[in-house]
């Protein structure tokens, strides 16, 4: 079985975090890895989605200075590579919008290029947004708001 470590990601993210998550122990990684590989995921691909969990949750712990508001963020060639002007452009209309804040943007380019996807989309943009977003405290409101814009199979927004 191929399976991408966001495939495992969102897997875990549909099956163990939703909003009881917080009343339930969290389950230990060995634990994951053990039920993850039962699932049939590859051993190999399961150690990386695990290992990138928990370096969500070392950045979101220790980011650095927010950037000023003002500021422009300005993608580097290596980050243009990955990430097309659709991915790019949809991060920063979340931003614009309030979903995420520009420590958010950057943590969310962090963990996407930490992807192993040679190409990245915006499905998947939205799924590490709703995971880094699940990842903060006091993020519910923007969480819920990524989770309508997701999720929402409406055709046109009524104004």
């Amino acid at each position: 079985m191929k399976d991408s470590v966001l495939d495992i990601l969102i897997y875990l993210f549909e099956n163990y975090f939703d909003a009881d998550f917080e009343s339930a122990p969290e389950p230990s990684r060995d634990t994951l890895k053990e039920e993850l590989e039962l699932a049939g995921f590859d051993e190999q691909d399961v150690e990386r989605a695990l290992d990138w969990l928990e370096e969500l949750s070392v950045d979101s712990q220790h980011r650095g200075k927010i950037p000023a508001s003002r500021a422009i963020r300005i993608f580097d060639p290596s980050e243009q590579a990955r990430l097309d002007t659709d991915c790019r452009g949809y991060l920063l209309y979340l931003e614009s919008v309030g979903i995420l804040n520009a420590d958010q943007r950057e943590l969310v380019i962090d963990r996407l290029l930490a992807l192993d996807a040679s190409e990245i989309d915006i499905e998947q943009v939205k799924w590490v947004v709703l995971m880094v977003l699940f990842s903060q405290p006091g993020q519910e409101s923007a969480y819920l708001r990524m989770e309508d814009l997701m999720f929402d199979n409406r055709l046109g927004a009524v104004h």
